[in-house]
């Protein structure tokens, strides 16, 4: 099985997905990377180093692919592609859920609805658990301890923005519907009853 071009497909397809979602926002005159833009603060300082992670990691995932390094052989390796596997599948699922919603970091500007509906009734934040499902998912294709630091360290980044981030400004700008929204549904997968 060549791996390697089993996970330059995977993240092809993440990646693709992104920025064509992204061009199609531009053309109507949305802006879909919020990162670090017009924020102070905390939230600047999260954002911006997310968005510094996000870069830098998948730049370290073709460079490990390419190398080959597999510190894992067998079942693991298998693994990381049903894994990434589901991660675009979630990705896309997410992306057309939220339709023009949808922006990279929180934008004070941008008045979007809050999407509950779909994916989003099984999972409040499903497009951060595909970034997360795809970085595991490379990782177990290509572990070394490099690549290990760089997904867990932005996996912890992700996570950060929606705690700190996201989810303060959603109860800020949505108020009770996003509370009750959040009693009903969790953060990454599952409903509460």
């Amino acid at each position: 099985m060549n791996f390697q071009v089993i996970a330059l497909v995977i993240l092809a397809v993440f990646y693709g997905a992104y920025f064509i979602k992204m061009f199609m926002q531009k053309k109507k005159g949305i802006k879909t990377d919020q990162l670090g833009k017009g924020k102070t603060g905390l939230v600047k300082v999260i954002e911006t180093i997310l968005k510094i992670i996000t870069f830098i990691l998948p730049a370290v995932e073709l460079i490990s692919i390419l190398l080959n390094t597999a510190l894992l052989q067998g079942w693991p390796r298998i693994l990381g592609i049903c894994i990434g596997i589901i991660g675009n599948i979630v990705f896309i699922i997410s992306l057309k859920t939220m339709k023009d919603s949808w922006r990279a970091g929180v934008s004070n500007k941008d008045k979007t609805k809050l999407v509950t509906k779909g994916i989003y009734a099984i999972s409040r934040n499903p497009a951060f658990l595909a970034f997360d499902l795809i970085y595991i998912g490379i990782l177990l294709m290509f572990f070394n301890w490099i690549l290990f630091l760089l997904s867990l360290f932005a996996i912890v980044m992700l996570h950060i923005q929606i705690v700190k981030v996201e989810e303060e400004f959603l109860v800020t700008t949505f108020g009770e519907e996003y509370l009750d929204y959040k009693k009903k549904v969790n953060r990454y997968l599952g409903k509460n009853f």
